[in-house]
């Protein structure tokens, strides 16, 4: 055994020593325990897989009485080192394995101290920069998903990596001992500030029921229910399964009007504006509608310049009502593993509550900390949602470090059965799975490329209707030189062209050429693409340049603004997806675009195949059938947009488009 250790870096070696005596152990005793189980496939492993062993035992016995471990800092100092000893298992990872042990701890101990005296200062945007972003060790993102994996109380292994990049983007992407150490201790904070709430007038909540937020009282910002002409303030509170506002008395709140964000019917909450005698001027608002409720709810949250409490607002009830969404549609009936989700959610809230004290100047995007409006939103997030439903029937959610016991340990929740008082000591089972982990970096991967893809579309969003109409103008100029050929035969104009183009078309359709002349035209298309390819026609087009030629405009009145206002957003929005759609389409013909051509052509010559090969009288028949399917009146609750919708929009949402610049 001392061989092998001898091999361990010196982080990982003091790590095992200190797993070994929260253990209550010798360390020979926990070495073996481990190596009786492990299967020796790579020496190369050895290390690494005994940091893991010893860190779940460790952990599974200092996830009992959490809090207090947090407020000393014992146990963001042990599972920091667990991070760094993860990184580092062996004695060739370190980069001066010669530095002495007690140099590190001394180096540990000055940066805790400052990070204690300072911790009421917000993260990343303060004088204290230079201690925050210390000389020790850093941790990167796989570490940090390891431990969520281990203990999800600092991050959860389904929106782990977000959360890493979201914190840690001021910091090179690597995470320093004491904004973990900060960013634990505000999380301490926020669940202290929720327990002290006071239940919602009127109100008994739920035994598993929990207060998530609040605002509107005299110590916060307001929040305005608006109600026709009318204007109420109050108190608004958030919990785990409903939404409540108490209008403001004389003396006292009135009793609690209670959206229920639980109950299984079609309800949504959107961003609203609101304003004056019904003008929308300040985008501050949102709006619940619920299917069985004729009446929406608007709710304001004043701020002086942007929104963010809004969208703080707005993130965190659709996170409830997925959450319960989640639970109906995947069959989750096991109270103990509903629970367990609830408690994740919970723990996500927690987090981004801390990550906004942290970040107090600059908030964070509110879906990194969420897991089901992240995934709600991105690219393949659905899969995720399947693998996450898939595995969350695996894990072992009565285990001291799940999120469930997490909360318990924290005085935040009460058991709600049995069951899940009896605490199993064996090592953690979460929901880490190869299929998991495949589905989440798929998912990651693809929202990057939408990203990319997005933000070549950015520049067109803020082009007034002016320019939106010469962008259109300049690109179906080609169109112009078709439309007339097409208006001359079908006017007569030219009767030669006129009755060869009828009698084409009549043998055609007697010879059942149909499929054939359309597979013809779609072989001719990917041609063409192909052409335009060869001539390389990608790699110099990479912006449209446009002229604009001087143009006079009468100013107009402000009642024609005013009774124009409509009418003109209706256009801008029009010309601005009709530009986006031609210009993608433009990438895909070019090999812009190249993955997307490659897709498309494929695409063509497959269906160029099939329409070869199978009588387009079948066709014709599927299409009128399906347009009487398409005309049928529906019954029932309609369950949205399908698979293959999502999938197509995403793909279609991938496609960048080409650079475009209006030139005087």
């Amino acid at each position: 055994m001392a061989m092998k250790l001898k091999y361990l870096s010196s982080i990982s070696e003091d790590v095992v020593k200190r797993c070994a005596e929260k253990l209550d152990t010798s360390l020979e005793k926990l070495v073996e325990e481990f190596e009786a189980g492990w299967i020796p496939v790579d020496n190369g492993n050895y290390g690494r897989n005994l940091v893991e062993f010893c860190s779940a035992m460790a952990l599974s016995v200092m996830c009992h009485n959490i809090d207090e471990k947090i407020n000393d800092s014992s146990f963001s100092r042990l599972t920091y080192d667990m991070m760094l000893a993860w990184e580092r298992p062996s004695y060739y990872d370190e980069s001066d394995p010669t530095e002495p042990i007690a140099k590190e701890k001394e180096e540990r101990k000055i940066a805790v101290n400052a990070a204690q005296e300072q911790e009421d200062i917000p993260l990343f945007y303060s004088d204290i920069m230079p201690l925050l972003v210390s000389n020790e060790p850093s941790v990167g993102e796989d570490a940090f998903v390891w431990l969520g994996s281990l203990v999800p109380l600092v991050a959860d292994v389904a929106n782990g990596r977000f959360t890493f990049e979201t914190l840690t983007a001021a910091t090179g992407f690597r995470l320093h001992f004491p904004a973990y150490d900060m960013f634990l201790k505000e999380m301490d904070k926020c669940i202290r500030h929720l327990q002290k709430q006071a239940t919602p007038t009127g109100v008994e909540l739920a035994d598993d029921e929990y207060i998530l937020h609040v605002e509107g009282t005299a110590s916060s910002q307001r929040v305005i229910r608006h109600i026709g002409g009318t204007s109420w303030p109050g108190r608004l509170t958030l919990s785990n399964y409903a939404l409540y506002f108490e209008a403001s008395g004389v003396i006292k709140y009135d009793d609690a009007i209670k959206i229920d964000l639980s109950k299984d019917v079609e309800q949504s909450v959107k961003p609203d504006a609101t304003g004056p005698w019904g003008a929308q001027l300040f985008d501050k608002a949102i709006v619940y509608s619920s299917a069985d409720s004729s009446e929406d709810i608007v709710l304001e949250f004043p701020e002086l310049t942007s929104s963010t409490r809004r969208d703080h607002w707005l993130a965190l009830i659709r996170e409830i009502i997925f959450l319960h969404q989640f639970l109906s549609k995947y069959n989750i009936k096991s109270p103990i593993q509903a629970w367990e989700m609830h408690a994740r959610t919970m723990l996500g809230i927690i987090r981004l509550h801390a990550a906004r004290e942290m970040r107090r100047i600059s908030p964070p995007v509110p879906t990194k900390f969420l897991i089901f409006s992240l995934y709600n939103e991105i690219p393949k997030g659905d899969y995720v949602l399947e693998e996450l439903a898939e595995n969350l029937k695996k894990a072992n959610s009565g285990h001291s470090c799940s999120a469930s016991s997490i909360l318990r340990s924290m005085n935040i929740s009460r058991p709600i059965l049995s069951e899940t008082n009896k605490a199993d000591e064996s090592a953690p089972v979460l929901d880490d799975s190869p299929s998991l982990r495949m589905a989440i970096e798929q998912s990651r991967e693809e929202e990057k490329e939408v990203l990319v893809a997005k933000a070549t579309t950015e520049e067109l969003k803020e082009e007034g209707v002016t320019d939106g109409v010469m962008v259109l103008t300049e690109l179906i100029k080609p169109l112009k030189s078709v439309i007339p050929k097409f208006q001359q035969i079908f006017t007569w104009e030219r009767p030669r062209n006129t009755l060869a183009v009828l009698a084409a078309s009549l043998i055609i359709t007697y010879m059942e050429w149909v499929g054939k002349a359309i597979a013809t035209f779609l072989i001719w298309v990917v041609v063409m693409m192909l052409e335009l390819r060869r001539k390389r026609l990608y790699e110099t087009c990479n912006e449209l340049v446009i002229h604009r030629s001087s143009m006079s405009s009468d100013r107009s009145t402000m009642e024609s603004i005013v009774s124009a206002q409509q009418g003109f957003y209706t256009l801008h929005e029009m010309l601005h997806i009709a530009n986006i759609t031609i210009l993608k389409i433009w990438s895909i013909l070019i090999s812009k675009a190249d993955k997307h051509a490659n897709i498309v052509m494929v695409a063509l010559i497959g269906l160029a195949v099939l329409l070869a090969v199978i009588p387009f009288k079948f066709f014709l028949m599927g299409a009128i059938i399906q347009s009487f399917i398409m005309t049928y009146p529906k019954t029932g609750k309609s369950s949205g947009p399908g698979t293959g919708n999502r999938r197509l929009k995403e793909w279609w949402d991938s496609i960048p488009i080409v650079s475009v610049r209006v030139a005087d």
